[in-house]
């Protein structure tokens, strides 16, 4: 994880790619959020085929984890700056964080099991 000084740090950062991939690494980066967001984020894990993913609840609950502490706040909302970005209400419950929002269809398939 790497911590930037602001937003507008996190929606301008324009990675290599290319350079990335052979790295296997996957990298978030975050700052503190402006206007209504308690923070801001984007990750990415070319590694894996995904330059970019548009919205990571996974890596949001290592981030609630860092700003509800930094924040001194249980309740945050945050956004995730992507090419499509998304917008999460996020929990800290003690042991528990709890990750809210709207989710988009990206896939619709069948499975054939034999």
């Amino acid at each position: 994880m790497v911590v930037l000084e602001s937003q507008a740090q996190v929606e301008a950062i324009q990675p290599d790619i290319n350079a990335m991939i052979p790295l296997e690494k996957m990298v978030c980066i975050t700052a503190k959020g402006e206007g209504e967001y308690d923070f801001v984020s984007r990750f990415f894990c070319p590694g894996e085929s995904v330059p970019e993913d548009p919205v990571t609840g996974s890596t949001h609950s290592m981030l609630i984890l860092y700003w509800a502490d930094k924040l001194n706040k249980t309740h945050l909302l945050a956004r995730q700056v992507s090419y499509r970005g998304g917008d999460l209400r996020c929990q800290y419950k003690g042991e528990r964080v709890l990750i809210g929002g709207k989710a988009v269809t990206y896939l619709i398939g069948k499975v054939l099991l034999r």
